[in-house]
C-alpha cells in the first residue's frame, strides 16, 4: 500500500481530525515519523485510549503500548520492513491495557524528511472485510446451493453460480452473454425476462413468483421455478446490473399435485351408485391434468350390472365414458354406449388379462402392431399427435371389469410415478365401479320383486275409478318399501291401501310383500280398518322378532363376514318398522272409513274442486306395538276424490310440508277430469325429477251404487217370515230382469234368514245389491259366526251354509259393532 498526504494534510489540526468514515473497520487513525513520534491523534484515538491529543501527540509510541516497546516495524532508530504490518499489539489506558487489531502503512509525506506511519486500530474480533468479502464469493459462486445469475443492463449473463449451472445444465462458457429466455424456455421465460428488464430499468425488486417453462439444458421437461430478482447498485446508486435467483420446485408440486389429486379422486369419484356415471367422474379427474385424453371401456356384462366371466381371445368391451382436453371430442372412435371389439394382442387385453398395466410409446413395438389391425385407431393417433399410451386394468376384489386408456400429445411421456397415481386413483374407482354394478344387479332385483309383489290392473269394480303411479327412487338408496292395493270387499264395497316399509332394498321389498299378504288376508275376513291396522301391526312386530332372533343365531355360530351387502339396508337384524293408510269406501253409504298407521292422512277433493285433509287420528308406526288404532268415518259424495301418497310425493326432506300439500291440492283441482292426467300432473308439478326417496300415489274417484239397485227388508223374528222373503226376493228380482236367478236365490234367502230367526237376535234385516254379482245379505245383531260343516244322514238340519257355499260363487261372514252380516255372491253374467 502506498499513499500521499497533501501539505494541508500536515497542519497542526490534523492532530485531531478524523477523516475515516463511522463504519470503517479499522476506523481509529493515528501516526507517527521515522522515529516512532506521535504527530497524528484522531478523535477515535481519544475514545477508544482514553488520551487526548495534546498528551499523545509529539511523544513515542511505545509510550503508549502496555510493553513500552516499539512496535515490530521499528528498529533501533529507523522504519524496518515491511512497509506494511498487520497484527495484534496490547495498547496502555487508564482502564488497564486493550488488545487491538493493528494496520500500520508506511507512507510518504510531501515537504517532510522520511516517511511517516499511518496507524489503524480495530477491535481485535475484527476480520478484514476484503477477506471475508472474498471467502464469501467464493462460497456463492462454487459451492452454496443458491442458483444465481448475474447480467448485465441489457440483460446478458456475466456470471453464475455453480448451482445454477447444475440447474440449467449449461456450463459459464455456455451461458455467458445469453440472455433469460435463451436459457428458460417458452412464455414464462420471455416473460420473466421482461420483469428482469423492468428491474433493470426501474430498479425495482422483482418478487419472488412461480416461472414455468422449460430449460435450455432439458428440453423435454417442464419445470417449475420460483424466481426472485434484484438490480445491483454501484456506490452512487446507479443500476449496473441485475442478479436474479431460480428455486426449482417441480418435484414438490409435482408431489403436491398429486396429493391434491388424489384428494379430489377421493372425494369426486363415486358420488352415485350408477356405473356410467361413476366412469365420468373417473375420466373427469383424469383428464386434462394427467392426460390429453381418457376412456373407460367395460366388459358389457359389468355395465349390465351381472357378474363378470372368464374372457380369452378378442374381447367386446362397451365404451362407458371418455374425455379430451379437446373440445368436442374428435378423437372418439366410439361413442359411449358403443361396443368396441379389441384383438387379443392389443395392449389393452394384454393389461387385462394380466392384471397390469402399462406404460407405452408409439415407437414401441406393441403400439405398432396394434396400429397395423386397427387402421381407423392409427389415423387418429397420427392427426392428433398422440406419442404416449398408457393402459391400465380396473381391477376389484380380484375381477377384472374393464380397463382405462391414457393418451398424452401435449404433454410429456408417461413416467413412472404417472403409473403409479393413475393406478391408485383407478383402484378407487374400480370398488366404485363395482359396488355401482352389485347396486344396480340388486336394485333390478328389488324392482322385480317388489313390482311382482305391487298390484297389476285392479278388477273392475262399481265403487271407485282408480289410477296409481309408483315412481322408484332415482337416488343411490335404492329401491323402497312402498305399495299399494284395491281390494273389493263384501257387499260392493273396496278397501283402498297404501304403505311404507322403512329402508330400501331386498329386504324392504320382502317385508312389503309380506304386509301387502297380510293385508289381503285380514281384509278378506272383512275387519274394520282399525282391528286390520291392529293385527298387521302383530305381524310385523313378529316379524321384527323373527329377524333379531335370526340375526342372533347367526352371530352366535360364528356368522360374522361382510355379506357383500351394497342396498345400503340391514342384512336382516335391523329394525322393520312400516306406515299404512287403510280406507273402506262403502258405495251404498257413501262413507268411507279411515285408520292410519304413522301415514300421511289422505287428500279429499269435493266434486266442486275443494280440496282438504280430512282430520283423522294418525296412529303410531306399525312395528311400535301396544297403540290403539283409531278410525274416521267420512261422508263421500258420489264424485269425491280421494288422494292417498307416501311421504316421497312430497319430498319434505327438499321443500316445505304446507307447499308440497298446496301443490298437491292445485294438481288434483280438476276433478273432471280424467284420472290418469291428474296422476301425471300431481307427479309432474311435485316430482319434475327423480324422487329421492320411493313415491308412490293412488287416486280413487267415489261412485254411488243409488236406490234403484239396493232392496232392503226387516225381518221379524219368527219363522213364518221366510215364505214373505222368498216372496219379496222373487217381486225384486222380477223388476231386475233377473227371474232366471229367482229359483237359487229365493233358496239362499230362506237359508240365511232361517238361519238369523233361529241364532241371531233382533233386530234383523235382509238386503239384496245389484252389482256386478247379485249379492244377498241377511244381518242381526248377534256376533256369534256360523260355521259351515257337513250333517249327517241322521241330521234333521246343518245343511244350510253347505248348501249356500255349493249354490253361490263366494259367502263370509263381516262383523260390526252392532253385530254380524253373513253374505253371499251369485253370477249374474248370463242374465246380462
Amino acid at each position: 500500500m502506498s499513499c500521499c498526504l497533501s501539505p494541508s494534510a500536515q497542519s497542526s489540526d490534523m492532530r485531531t481530525y478524523d477523516t475515516t468514515p463511522a463504519d470503517a473497520p479499522y476506523g481509529v487513525l493515528l501516526a507517527t515519523d521515522r522515529d516512532g513520534v506521535l504527530t497524528a491523534w484522531t478523535r477515535r484515538a481519544e475514545s477508544l485510549l482514553g488520551r487526548h491529543a495534546k498528551d499523545a501527540v509529539g511523544r513515542r509510541i511505545q509510550g503508549i503500548l502496555a510493553g513500552s516497546a516499539l512496535p515490530p516495524w521499528y528498529g533501533p532508530g529507523e522504519l524496518q520492513q515491511p512497509a506494511e504490518w498487520t497484527g495484534l499489539l496490547e495498547f496502555a489506558r487508564p482502564q488497564g491495557a486493550l488488545p487491538l487489531r493493528v494496520h500500520a502503512c508506511r507512507i510518504a509525506v510531501t515537504g517532510r524528511d522520511g516517511p511517516w506511519t499511518v496507524v489503524s486500530l480495530a477491535p481485535e474480533a475484527t476480520e478484514r472485510v476484503d477477506e471475508v468479502d472474498a471467502a464469501l464469493l467464493r462460497w456463492l459462486y462454487e459451492s452454496s446451493p443458491i442458483a444465481l445469475s448475474v447480467y448485465t443492463v441489457d440483460l446478458r449473463c456475466l456470471r453464475q453460480t455453480a448451482a445454477m449451472a447444475r440447474l440449467t445444465g449449461l456450463s459459464d462458457d455456455e451461458r455467458r452473454r445469453t440472455r433469460p429466455s435463451e436459457v428458460l424456455l417458452g412464455p414464462g421465460g420471455t416473460a420473466w425476462e421482461q420483469r428482469l428488464r423492468e428491474a433493470a430499468e426501474n430498479g425495482t425488486e422483482v418478487p419472488r413468483g412461480d416461472v414455468r417453462g422449460r430449460l435450455a439444458g432439458s428440453p423435454d421437461r417442464a419445470r417449475v421455478l420460483i424466481g426472485a430478482a434484484g438490480p445491483l447498485a454501484d456506490e452512487v446508486g446507479r443500476t449496473i446490473g441485475v442478479c436474479s435467483t431460480f428455486t426449482d420446485v417441480t418435484e414438490h408440486r409435482r408431489a403436491r399435485e398429486r396429493l391434491t389429486l388424489l384428494n379430489e379422486g377421493s372425494t369426486r369419484i363415486g358420488t352415485t351408485l350408477d356405473v356410467p356415471a361413476t366412469a365420468r367422474e373417473l375420466v373427469d379427474v383424469l383428464c386434462p391434468r394427467l392426460a390429453d385424453w381418457a376412456h373407460v371401456d367395460l366388459l358389457e356384462n359389468v355395465v349390465q350390472g351381472e357378474e363378470p366371466g372368464p374372457f380369452t381371445g378378442s374381447i367386446a368391451l362397451q365404451r362407458t365414458a371418455h374425455k379430451s382436453f379437446r373440445a368436442g371430442t374428435p378423437e372418439a372412435l366410439r361413442a359411449p354406449g358403443d361396443v368396441d371389439v379389441l384383438p387379443a394382442g392389443s395392449p389393452p387385453v394384454q393389461c387385462m388379462a394380466t392384471g397390469r398395466s402399462k406404460v407405452l410409446t408409439t415407437s414401441d413395438q406393441e403400439i405398432k402392431d396394434w396400429m397395423v389391425r386397427d387402421p381407423q385407431r392409427a389415423a387418429m393417433f397420427r392427426l392428433h399427435r398422440y406419442h404416449s399410451v398408457m393402459v391400465v386394468p380396473i381391477l376389484a376384489r380380484g375381477t377384472i371389469l374393464g380397463v382405462v386408456v391414457l393418451l398424452r400429445s401435449r404433454m410429456a411421456p408417461f413416467a413412472e410415478d404417472d403409473r403409479l397415481l393413475t393406478e391408485e386413483l383407478v383402484s378407487r374407482a374400480a370398488v366404485c365401479l363395482d359396488n355401482a354394478r352389485r347396486f344396480a344387479r340388486e336394485r333390478d332385483v328389488a324392482l322385480t320383486l317388489q313390482r311382482s309383489l305391487l298390484p297389476g290392473q285392479p278388477k273392475k269394480q262399481t265403487a271407485v275409478e282408480t289410477t296409481s303411479r309408483y315412481l322408484p327412487a332415482g337416488s343411490g338408496a335404492g329401491v323402497g318399501g312402498d305399495w299399494f292395493d284395491v281390494i273389493p270387499l263384501s257387499g260392493a264395497r273396496v278397501a283402498l291401501v297404501l304403505g311404507d316399509v322403512v329402508g330400501h332394498g331386498i329386504n324392504a321389498a320382502a317385508t312389503m310383500g309380506r304386509l301387502r299378504t297380510a293385508v289381503r288376508t285380514l281384509a278378506d275376513v272383512d275387519l274394520p280398518p282399525d282391528e286390520l291396522l291392529t293385527h298387521l301391526d302383530d305381524v310385523l312386530t313378529r316379524l321384527h322378532a323373527e329377524a333379531a332372533e335370526t340375526a342372533e343365531t347367526s352371530g352366535n355360530t360364528g356368522n360374522t363376514g361382510n355379506t357383500g351387502n351394497t342396498d345400503g339396508t340391514d342384512g336382516g337384524g335391523g329394525e322393520l318398522g312400516a306406515t299404512c293408510a287403510y280406507a273402506v269406501y262403502d258405495p251404498v253409504a257413501l262413507t268411507c272409513t279411515i285408520a292410519s298407521a304413522g301415514h300421511p292422512p289422505p287428500v279429499v277433493v269435493a266434486p266442486d274442486g275443494r280440496a282438504w285433509v280430512p282430520d283423522i287420528s294418525v296412529g303410531p308406526p306399525l312395528g311400535v306395538g301396544g297403540l290403539p288404532f283409531e278410525s274416521v268415518e267420512l261422508s263421500l259424495p258420489e264424485g269425491s276424490l280421494l288422494a292417498l301418497y307416501s311421504d316421497g310425493l312430497l319430498d319434505v326432506r327438499h321443500r316445505d310440508v304446507s307447499q308440497a300439500q298446496a301443490q298437491l291440492y292445485r294438481s288434483l283441482s280438476d276433478v273432471r277430469a280424467p284420472l290418469d292426467e291428474l296422476c301425471a300432473a300431481a307427479i309432474h308439478e311435485l316430482l319434475p325429477h327423480k324422487p329421492a326417496d320411493d313415491a308412490t300415489l293412488l287416486l280413487a274417484r267415489t261412485r254411488a251404487l243409488g236406490p234403484g239397485r239396493v232392496a232392503e227388508l226387516q225381518v221379524p223374528l219368527r219363522d213364518a217370515f221366510v215364505a214373505d222373503a222368498r216372496a219379496w226376493t222373487a217381486e225384486r228380482l222380477a223388476q231386475w230382469g233377473l227371474d232366471d236367478r229367482g229359483f237359487v236365490s229365493e233358496l239362499v234367502v230362506s237359508e240365511l234368514v232361517t238361519n238369523a230367526i233361529r241364532y241371531g237376535g233382533d233386530p234383523a234385516h235382509l238386503r239384496l245389491i245389484l252389482d256386478r254379482t247379485l249379492i244377498c245379505e241377511v244381518s242381526d245383531s248377534n256376533t256369534t259366526a256360523p260355521h259351515m260343516r257337513r250333517a249327517r244322514l241322521s241330521d234333521e238340519g246343518g245343511r244350510g251354509l253347505l248348501l249356500v257355499a255349493q249354490l253361490t260363487q263366494r259367502w263370509g261372514t263381516r262383523h260390526s259393532r252392532n253385530g254380524k252380516t253373513i253374505w253371499c255372491e251369485q253370477r249374474i253374467d248370463a242374465a246380462g
